[in-house]
């Protein structure tokens, strides 16, 4: 919720400031615009399905010929790799002292190629105002649902690393019984499942660079993604497969 409000109050800031870069533009209409070829960035993205830092983005637009009702447009071309987490995710304190996500079975890493087409609203002046682009990226999603590791002690003494096993019908199962501590957070990759998807999205592009050469900005839009199955994040909770989402990438590179 609280990442939700974040977003709006984002948007709305740059509502605003679209609005008084558009006025400063018509004043200024008679200055030389900035048009490049290539944009070329990186960047960290969050979303209302992740955490603080839900994973890395990078990003290159090329400029086509031809323009789309009368504004420049690009080839828009992405790679993202984020980490989706259920929203009934909560860490808590065994009794061992050790940190964990009571009833979650698997992470969900999802990897998205993307193409689509970059349109230039407004262009910067010489070296004030800002870049604003609208973007519309579709492509294909996949999922890699990778167990949550926990430490277990068997009899004898030997601690092993196990994925958690929930069976929400089987009550007389303890799923944590031994359990001393979390896995290490790179076990249980070679158990990973692949799902396969599909994604859509739709955002805006402010480009604040200090420089004319190098890109500074942040992308803000709404990302609706859908697998071929429900993904098993947590054990007792409902799953599915469709994530719509929010989303705030910053960037940065240069442009030529």
């Amino acid at each position: 919720m609280i990442r939700v409000k974040l977003l709006l109050s984002i948007c709305i800031l740059v509502v605003i400031s679209t609005d008084i870069f558009a006025q400063r533009r018509v004043k200024n209409s008679d200055d030389k615009e900035d048009v490049y070829k290539s944009f070329t960035s990186i960047g960290l993205t969050t979303n209302t399905n992740s955490g603080i830092l839900g994973g890395v983005v990078f990003r290159k637009s090329n400029a086509v010929s031809g323009t789309l009702f009368g504004k420049n447009q690009y080839q828009y071309m992405a790679v993202e790799l984020v980490n989706v987490r259920h929203p009934k995710e909560l860490a808590q304190t065994f009794n061992t002292g050790a940190r964990f996500i009571f009833g979650k079975q698997n992470y969900l890493f999802v990897l998205r190629p993307e193409y689509g087409r970059e349109i230039t609203l407004f262009n910067r002046h010489e070296d004030e105002g800002i870049s604003i682009s609208a973007i519309v990226a579709a492509g294909p999603s996949l999922g890699f649902e990778k167990p949550y590791m926990i430490q277990k002690q068997l009899t004898g003494g030997k601690v092993i690393n196990a994925p958690v096993r929930i069976d929400p019908n089987n009550t007389t199962t303890d799923p944590y019984e031994g359990f001393v501590g979390v896995g290490s957070f790179f076990s249980g990759f070679g158990q990973s499942k692949v799902v396969p998807g599909l994604h859509i999205k739709t955002a805006l592009s402010f480009e604040l660079s200090a420089f004319r050469d190098n890109v500074t900005g942040v992308e803000i839009g709404f990302l609706a993604e859908a697998f071929t199955r429900k993904i098993e994040i947590m054990g007792y909770a409902e799953n599915r497969s469709f994530y719509p989402s929010g989303f705030i990438t910053l960037y940065f590179g240069s442009k030529k």
